[in-house]
């Protein structure tokens, strides 16, 4: 069985030169799929507010959906790294505010570490954080939750003092305790020096190829979105979108046509039970012809007499839910 990474072991892969694989995931099915495909590192990022919530930031997100999200994640990945996000606002508000928060995602989100976004500035969190015993990751470079403050979705580094400060908030960030640290839309000579820079691994997006490990979103890599925007950091491995949208439309389809359901998708009755039921029908003959409306209001009672006192499995074979 495989066995969840630590954070010694993460440490040993940048030493040793393997890659680290990260990917988002939101839910249970998501979290075992990635799980059952090898991914060394599961992320719970509040990235959820814009492909799972339909926000379109992610300042939105509260702490109670990412506890709600991590715990869903952790029970479909039982053997894998779990790393959850700590939303906006619920740190940078003094050492004490940001225990409490991080430590609901552990002890409720059953995440086994949390990210938070900045550098130098959040240093001393991080530090508390991993003195209260909670592995950290941090977050460089393009930080979503400050993305007002940034002016948009825009690249990093690419000013000399831009990479002079992104350089010293990574060393702050080791220095601090974290164990690993995302560097998103950063150009790619500089996340290599940060990387080569750094004694704990560095996971990129957007960030190229110098990194320790990547990370993806899990709809980008999927493309499970409707309309889907191309990014030019994202590699997609399948056009799930298109696939789950004709598929429903197919069902749409034959549900107004009426071929589905057929028989194939019902469930049969004895006859036995059908004739307890419903009768064995009108019968033929001259003279004393059907009986009476009262007759048959007394043979009804008395069939739905006898279909009381029968176990329920009686009455139905086989089984499901919708």
């Amino acid at each position: 069985m495989k066995q969840p990474l630590t954070i010694t072991k993460l440490k040993k892969m940048k030493q040793s030169g393997e890659p680290i694989s990260m990917l988002t995931a939101y839910d249970y099915p998501s979290a075992k799929l990635a799980e059952e495909a090898g991914i060394d590192v599961i992320l719970v990022g509040d990235s959820l507010g814009n492909v799972v919530l339909g926000y379109d930031t992610t300042i939105p997100v509260t702490l109670d959906d990412m506890v709600y999200h991590s715990r869903a994640v952790a029970r479909g990945a039982t053997n894998t790294f779990i790393v959850a996000d700590l939303p906006f606002m619920t740190y940078r508000l003094g050492k004490e505010t940001t225990l409490r928060n991080a430590g609901r995602l552990l002890q409720e989100g059953y995440a086994h570490a949390v990210k938070l976004e900045g550098g130098a500035d959040i240093a001393d969190e991080v530090a508390a954080c991993v003195r209260a015993g909670i592995p950290v990751m941090g977050h460089i470079g393009l930080t979503p939750q400050s993305v007002h403050q940034l002016g948009g979705y825009r690249v990093q580094g690419k000013l000399e003092r831009e990479a002079q400060q992104l350089i010293e908030d990574a060393k702050a960030l080791e220095a601090a305790g974290a164990f690993c640290i995302v560097l998103e839309l950063v150009t790619e000579p500089l996340a290599e020096a940060i990387s080569s820079a750094l004694s704990i691994p560095t996971i990129g997006i957007g960030a190229g190829r110098g990194c320790d490990g990547q990370v993806l979103v899990y709809h980008d890599i999927l493309q499970y979105a409707s309309p889907y925007r191309e990014k030019r950091f994202v590699k997609t491995y399948a056009d799930l979108g298109t696939t789950i949208r004709n598929a429903i439309g197919a069902y749409v389809s034959e549900v107004k046509s009426r071929e589905f359901p057929q028989e194939a998708h019902a469930f049969p009755m004895e006859q036995e039970m059908l004739r307890q039921l419903y009768g064995s029908g009108s019968e033929s003959g001259t003279g004393s012809n059907a009986a009476s409306s009262s007759d048959k209001g007394e043979t009804a009672s008395a069939a739905s007499s006898k279909q009381a006192d029968k176990p329920v499995a009686d009455v139905v074979k086989g089984g499901g839910s919708a």
